[in-house]
Parts: structure tokens; C-alpha cells; sequence
């Protein structure tokens, strides 16, 4: 009876130890869309963040404490980001990577500001983001201001004098990132010849193929996300188009090949230079690989996103929020995508957007601004 009392104060106190060694973490968030139609990325983020807080506590946390990761599901849907932005703002969160979506980002970073939560994103372009004056707002990407220069500075070059169309889904992000884009092919003398929207989660695009086909259409260029664009894709090749399509960075995952198969070829898009080929990323990329992961599009921008994190903490010597954000804008990181510095608004300092494009075997590599 003696030795049963024993075992259970012994109990007892391991379970006391384990649950005060829990309520010493420090809880952080990445949230992005774990379901739905942009799934693909959710999967990225989280693969970076996981992947981050494995490496980070195996070499001794910070501030003298581990980190422990909450996962949230916003599935791109701006009502659903801001419940789970409530949510951890309630749950006293002091930093979130994420969202995906710009137009989960921006109503989420409102609920994030008024609970005194940190929020980087490693994904949303929309400039709007960190147009509005927040404190707690980072972003370790570029812009779409930015990126749809860059889109348009190769349509200018390779496609003078050719039929160009824009379409764009309605969203925060396509629809920026397709007026950002027509607004530098304008200002560079290019005039599109068709301007078109549609609905995010459409599957039929025949009607916009047609008009493709009638104004016949040497590049569409789609301010949208992959599964839409790999539709409309598909569906050019079936009318027999040979039409270029490009796009922006939310192309950025093999899935698209999955849906376009060999239809790919050809077909392009704008995102930073690769950062699995950068060598501050080369151990990081490794440890993936060896996991049978492959960290392409925004995994380690998400890893980024916390590095800066946890190395403005350890500087802050603090997890305070606020005091967070003024040592982040302060000072430069390093980072798997290189040292990274941010302007008095959230905006990294160096931005660098590429356009690659897809092969027929659904890989894709860098062809511009090193050549057509």
C-alpha cells in the first residue's frame, strides 16, 4: 500500500513537472489554408513552420524556453482568418507566420492588431497589407506593386506588338496583382486587348476561351490561383490554343502540373529567385529533403518568417509584441533567404522577383530577367 502511495505521488509529480515544462513555451501560430482549394500552400507554411520549431528547440529555444506551434485553418476564406485571428489573439499569441491569402491577411492582421499579436506574413503581396498603418504587420515577400512591374517588363519585351488579355478572380490578391500589372504594361505603351474577371472556385471557362480564341490571344496573363488558372489553361489546349498563359506567384506549387499535366509547358510565372538554391538555405533544404519534402514556394519563406522572429526576441529580450516589432524594423535578420532588413511599414528593404517557367515534366526554372 506504502509503495502504491509512493508510485503515486511520483506520478504525481512527473505530471506536475511535465505540465509546468508545457506552460513554460512559449505558444506561437501559422495559419494559412490548411483545406480548400489553396491547400497546397497551407501545406508549405506548414512544413516551414513545423520544420523551424524542431531546429530551433533542439538548439535551445529562446529566452531560456522552447517554442510550441499551433496550427490554424483559415481555407482562404476572409471570415474564417479572422475568427482564427480572434482566437489566438484571446489565447494571448504573441507572434503568428501567416496567412496565405491576401484576403485573409488583411482582415485577420486588424483582430491580430487590436489583441497585441505580431503577425509576418511570408506570402500575401497585396500591397494594402502594410498600407494601412499597423504596428504589428511584417511581411518577409515582396509586393504585387512590385511583382507585376516584373510581369510586365517581360510581356513588354518578349511580346511588343502581340494580342495580350488580363483576367483576374475577384480577389484581394488576383485582381491586385492584375491591375498592378496592367497599370505597367499601360505606362510602357502596351494596351491589352481584353480586361476580364471571373469567380475564384470556377470550373468552366469555355466563354473566356472563346473570347480568347476570337481576339486571338498570343499571352493571358491571370491574377489568380493555380487551380483556376490550370482549368483555363486546359481548357485553351482543348480549343486548340496555343496561347501563352502567365501568372504570379501562387503558381508557385507542383500541383498546378498535377492538374495541367504536360499542357505546363510553356507556361509562366512570377516568384522571388529560388530560395532552395540559395546557400544560406542549403542545410535547411537538406534536412527536408531528407524528410522527402521538397520546400519549394513559400516553406521557407514561412521559416524565414520565424527566424526574424525569434532573433528580434533573443535581441528584444522580450516577447512583448510591440517592443518585438520596433527591434525587428531596427535591425537585419539572417534568414534562409538571406539577410533581410524591413522599412518603417513592414516591407523588406530588397525585393527581387524573377519569372520562371513550367516544362512539359512539371518542373520549372528561372529564365528572366537572366534571359527570354
Amino acid at each position: 500500500m506504502k509503495s502504491l502511495k509512493l508510485i503515486g505521488l511520483a506520478l504525481g509529480a512527473s505530471l506536475a513537472l511535465s505540465t509546468t515544462a508545457l506552460a513554460q513555451d512559449i505558444s506561437i501560430a501559422v495559419v494559412g489554408p490548411m483545406t480548400g482549394g489553396e491547400s497546397a500552400f497551407g501545406r508549405q507554411m506548414k512544413n516551414g513552420a513545423e520544420q523551424f520549431v524542431t531546429d530551433f528547440n533542439a538548439a535551445g529555444g529562446v529566452l531560456g524556453k522552447k517554442l510550441a506551434l499551433q496550427v490554424g485553418d483559415d481555407a482562404c476564406d476572409p471570415k474564417q482568418a479572422r475568427s482564427v485571428a480572434e482566437k489566438f489573439a484571446s489565447a494571448k499569441i504573441p507572434f503568428v507566420a501567416g496567412h496565405f491569402c491576401s484576403s485573409s491577411s488583411i482582415p485577420a492582421s486588424e483582430a491580430y492588431a487590436d489583441g497585441n499579436v505580431l503577425q509576418i506574413t511570408p506570402a500575401s503581396t497585396n500591397p494594402l497589407f502594410t498600407e494601412r498603418k499597423l504596428w504589428n504587420v511584417a511581411r518577409v515577400c515582396g509586393r504585387d506593386d512590385q511583382q507585376g512591374l516584373v510581369a510586365a517588363d517581360y510581356i513588354v519585351k518578349n511580346y511588343k506588338g502581340k494580342n495580350v488579355a488580363i483576367l483576374n478572380d475577384k480577389t484581394t490578391y488576383g485582381k491586385g496583382l492584375a491591375d498592378e500589372t496592367k497599370k505597367a504594361l499601360n505606362k510602357a505603351g502596351v494596351t491589352e486587348k481584353m480586361f476580364e474577371s471571373y469567380n475564384k472556385g470556377d470550373k468552366d471557362f469555355n466563354s473566356i476561351v472563346s473570347r480568347l480564341k476570337r481576339d486571338n490571344i498570343d499571352l493571358v496573363f491571370v491574377g489568380g490561383y493555380h487551380q483556376e488558372a490550370g482549368l483555363i489553361l486546359r481548357q485553351m489546349r482543348d480549343q486548340g490554343l496555343k496561347t501563352v498563359l502567365m501568372a504570379g506567384d501562387a503558381m508557385n506549387d507542383k500541383e498546378f502540373a498535377s492538374i495541367t499535366g504536360p499542357a505546363a509547358e510553356g507556361t509562366l510565372f512570377t516568384f522571388g529567385p529560388d530560395p532552395r538554391n540559395k546557400a544560406t538555405a542549403k542545410a535547411i533544404v537538406e534536412k527536408f529533403k531528407a524528410k522527402n519534402i521538397d520546400p519549394e514556394g513559400y516553406t521557407l519563406y514561412t521559416y524565414a518568417a520565424m527566424q526574424v522572429w525569434t532573433q528580434a526576441v533573443a535581441k528584444a529580450k522580450t516577447t512583448d509584441p510591440k517592443k518585438v516589432m520596433e527591434t525587428i524594423k531596427a535591425s537585419e535578420w539572417d534568414t534562409v533567404l538571406g539577410k533581410l532588413g524591413f522599412d518603417a511599414k513592414g516591407d523588406i528593404k530588397v525585393i527581387d522577383y524573377v519569372v520562371y517557367k513550367w516544362d512539359a515534366k512539371g518542373n520549372y526554372a528561372e529564365i528572366h530577367p537572366k534571359g527570354s
